[in-house]
């Protein structure tokens, strides 16, 4: 499997470019008969699209995708679906300009090294976000078969910058947090807070800088027993899915790094016996002991770093001349990355569950 395919039973492919003629996913794996909601897939495409509000990138994209294989009569074939999007607000020039200098944070030397200078550098091509309005797509069809067996995945903004929102929340019905996460620019749950963290992004903004922040998931009704020991752990998967987004710098399941500084008495969940069910009493493993799921809700909590494209001047090298040098680059970007960040750790949470439950025989291949 290539670098751009991700999945065993239910497989993706991703392409496309930034700045290309267009960006999409092939799903290979989808379960025939699965009455497709593309209503759906467009919303949660737009949740993630740029220019959506005054804290996100100036690019226009509609962000309106086609189906061009694996859909007949409004149903999944079981043969792969193509979906892409095109690329239509495109503006390259100051890629040009400042080709030969190495952005810091950028991908610039890693794509240089790894594909020798052949690879597409405006808007950093395949490694832009941008490539993860395909992803988005793959999670939309991922979730609506695991919606087949209850299981909703959550995500909000848990942080920006130094503005942490630390309430423990239940999240006992998605749909109600679904509807005040929408309420938020940011997508976070706890509207004051919101506030604070849309200041200290307008602040960075105005100051040509980026912030970063954590983005926390919640996976609910995943069966007790989904994933295995060492390679096949389900945390595993999970992550792999999780740090093929671009800016992802971290990953804690449960309490985290916080167990660190836990004792085994403080960390240990205990086992309990609730509506004559096996549970634990909470939840610091975060659903996950052993790699293998215990039937609780599947928790964790990501790190995004400050977007790397910023306005400020910046010490860098120019390629060609090989002198250190100072540039200022003012092509279009997110101040912060994390609000649009979210649909994307909730579609890739689901394709990580969604091959899983394929493979272990819990979906079958035929709805």
């Amino acid at each position: 499997m290539g670098d751009n395919s991700l999945g065993n039973k239910f497989q993706i492919t991703s392409f496309g470019e930034s700045h290309g003629n267009l960006v999409g996913i092939i799903l290979d794996g989808i379960p025939a008969g699965l009455e497709l909601n593309e209503q759906f897939i467009q919303e949660e495409l737009d949740k993630r699209r740029p220019g959506q509000s005054d804290l996100t990138t100036p690019r226009e994209e509609r962000d309106e995708f086609e189906i061009v294989s694996g859909v007949f009569n409004g149903k999944t074939t079981g043969a792969p679906i193509c979906m892409f999007i095109r690329n239509k607000d495109v503006d390259s020039s100051k890629y040009e300009t400042l080709k030969d200098y190495l952005r810091p944070a950028q991908v610039d030397f890693s794509a240089i090294k790894k594909y020798g200078g052949y690879s597409d550098y405006r808007g950093s091509g395949r490694f832009s976000g941008r490539i993860t309005a395909g992803l988005v797509m793959a999670g939309a069809v991922a979730k609506q078969i695991l919606q087949l067996k209850d299981i909703r995945i959550f995500a909000y903004t848990k942080s920006i910058g130094e503005i942490n929102d630390a309430t423990p929340y239940a999240i006992d019905d998605i749909e109600d947090c679904m509807i005040s996460r929408e309420k938020s620019k940011v997508r976070a749950l706890n509207l004051e807070i919101s506030i604070k963290m849309e200041k200290v992004i307008e602040t960075v903004k105005i100051e040509g800088d980026s912030i970063g922040g954590e983005i926390k998931c919640v996976a609910k009704n995943i069966p007790a027993g989904i994933g295995g020991p060492i390679f096949n752990s389900l945390e595993s998967s999970i992550s792999k899915a999780i740090f093929s987004i671009p800016a992802i710098k971290g990953i804690e399941f449960g309490a985290g790094f916080k167990a660190t500084r836990m004792k085994g008495s403080q960390h240990n969940d205990p086992w309990i016996v609730k509506e004559g069910r096996i549970k634990t009493s909470k939840n610091d493993s975060g659903g996950i002991i052993g790699g293998v799921s215990i039937g609780m809700p599947i928790e964790f909590t990501v790190a995004v770093k400050p977007t790397p494209t910023i306005s400020k001047a910046q010490k860098t090298v120019n390629m060609k001349t090989m002198r250190e040098e100072t540039i200022v680059f003012s092509g279009r970007h997110d101040p912060c990355i994390v609000p649009r960040a979210v649909v994307v750790v909730e579609a890739m949470t689901a394709i990580a569950l969604l091959d899983h439950l394929l493979t272990e025989g819990i979906i079958p291949s035929c709805l």
